[in-house]
């Protein structure tokens, strides 16, 4: 990486950005300069991604002025941003999913860029090497994992040759591994010149890959610090927080009861013989690479795919008779990846949303009672500590922390026995993380859960035991007290198997 930087190639001035009454960015001075891989911290809600979609040309500031190359711009649009080299992996992707995934990355080249589509791929193929970013290439979108998808999404923005890389929780779905790779690729980029933003929760990555760090809360920076000058994430928790906060969640004994899920030689699409049970009092946590059969086998569970063989037993009833009689109390909820979608409808607002799978709890005969909702929802908001100023807000305006909290606890009024919880931590703040810990291992007490993660510090810290997944095959599962099976987690991962 650079360390010495001129001019800056971009410079912000002045933002402001409203919604209504609210100020999502506030007087916003900040400059990105070439070669440098800037940190951009914050809570969840405090501005970091509003600022760069503006920067990305997919909002405009209520007031302020961009200046590329020391000349102002307007950015108005996401194609008006391309133009001028900028480019914006989102946090929630905007790919098409009926296309291909070469067809995905190769939108908005000009004509005759590449010739054909041999020449595409290869060059496609050449760009996922280089950075590790592997991915069936001839592949619908909507048959991929969250993190393929965000796989595509980086090779997309790569293939347009940006002079300023915009990445917003990248490494969300990614393996320490791929991580490794990803960063690997980001400081050649630096080196060659190119600018990067880098939008993370995980203090350790920020600290790893950046060169500065600029802080924002409540909309408006407040910090503005070079990353050799930070000590530890503990101290940078303390810059971004304004307090200590620490990940340090008790992990609470209890006597695992008895079996809420037993999945047995099931095989499907991806999934190939895979075989485990899971008891009342304890998360057993699912991890491997993106795209190795996580996602079909948590569906056949879900009760969202019947296209397999092989037996699935549910609170003591095979899968098929359990779905046939679903009851929407003591029974199983599935907490999806894609909280912003699939968890909740962007456009409803909360007391809609919390219904979607406890309307049977408040209905009376051919009437749904609202109001009795919204009362019981207000209890959970209080409990949860979800911030909204009202439960007629729309779900898509609520930051991603509060989201999966309104999610989670809209779930847990139904006191489930078995949970399906899907990354539930991913592009969550510091302060949201450690809720959500603290909120899955309460739950325990009276469920099972499936914990199914990319990231390997959540399920160490939350679970009682780990199964590693590889090409739809369980090559380990062991308790996560066995020290010597824990250190080989990552050679699990890419394929040894337990001997």
């Amino acid at each position: 990486m650079n360390g010495s930087y001129k001019k800056p190639l971009v410079r912000l001035k002045n933002i402001c950005k409203r919604f209504g009454t609210i100020e999502a960015n506030s007087n916003i001075y900040l400059d990105i300069y070439p070669g440098q891989i800037l940190a951009l911290l914050g809570e969840n809600g405090a501005g970091k991604s509003t600022l760069m979609s503006i920067l990305a040309g997919k909002i405009l500031p209520t007031s302020g002025t961009i200046e590329i190359k020391g000349k102002p711009v307007v950015l108005d649009s996401e194609k008006k941003a391309i133009e001028h080299k900028i480019g914006m992996v989102y946090q929630h992707f905007t790919l098409v999913e009926e296309m291909k995934v070469w067809e995905n990355i190769a939108l908005g080249k000009e004509p005759g860029f590449w010739l054909n589509k041999k020449r595409i791929l290869q060059e496609i193929k050449q760009l996922a090497k280089q950075y590790g970013l592997e991915v069936d290439l001839e592949e619908k979108v909507f048959n991929l994992s969250m993190g393929e998808k965000q796989r595509v999404e980086i090779l997309k923005l790569l293939a347009q040759d940006s002079k300023v890389l915009i990445l917003d929780e990248p490494t969300s779905v990614l393996t320490p591994t791929e991580t490794e790779k990803l960063f690997a690729g980001l400081k050649n980029m630096a080196k060659k010149g190119t600018a990067i933003v880098f939008i993370s929760h995980k203090l350790e990555e920020v600290l790893a890959i950046s060169d500065e760090i600029a802080i924002l809360r409540k909309g408006k920076i407040v910090a503005k610090t070079k990353t050799n000058e930070v000590a530890s994430p503990k101290e940078l928790a303390f810059k971004m927080v304004g307090k200590e906060i620490l990940l340090n969640v008790p992990r609470e004994a209890i006597e695992p009861k008895e079996t809420v899920l037993e999945v047995q030689d099931l095989q499907a699409r991806k999934v190939k013989k895979v075989s485990f049970s899971l008891r009342r009092g304890e998360i057993l946590a699912l991890v491997g690479v993106a795209g190795n059969g996580q996602q079909e086998l948590v569906e056949i569970i879900a009760g969202l795919n019947f296209h397999y063989r092989g037996k699935v037993t549910i609170l003591g009833r095979p899968a098929s008779e359990f779905f046939k009689q679903y009851r929407w109390t003591n029974s199983l909820a599935y907490v999806p990846e894609n909280r912003l979608g699939m968890a909740t409808c962007p456009n409803l607002n909360l007391t809609e949303n919390f219904l979607l799978t406890t309307r049977n709890g408040f209905q009376r005969g051919f009437f749904l009672r609202q109001k009795e909702a919204e009362k019981v929802l207000w209890t959970k908001i209080e409990e949860f500590k979800i911030k909204t100023p009202s439960t007629k807000v729309q779900a898509k305006h609520l930051s991603g922390g509060n989201l999966q909290k309104l999610v989670l606890a809209r779930e847990f009024y139904r006191r489930p026995k078995l949970i399906i919880a899907e990354q539930p931590t991913q592009g969550l703040d510091i302060g949201a993380t450690n809720e959500v810990f603290s909120l899955l291992t309460k739950a325990k007490a009276h469920a099972g859960i499936l914990l199914v993660s990319g990231d390997l510090n959540e399920a160490l810290t939350l679970a009682d035991r780990v199964a590693v997944i590889f090409r739809g095959k369980i090559v380990a599962d062991f308790s996560v007290h066995d020290k010597e099976q824990v250190k080989q987690i990552g050679f699990y991962m890419a394929g040894g198997i337990k001997e």
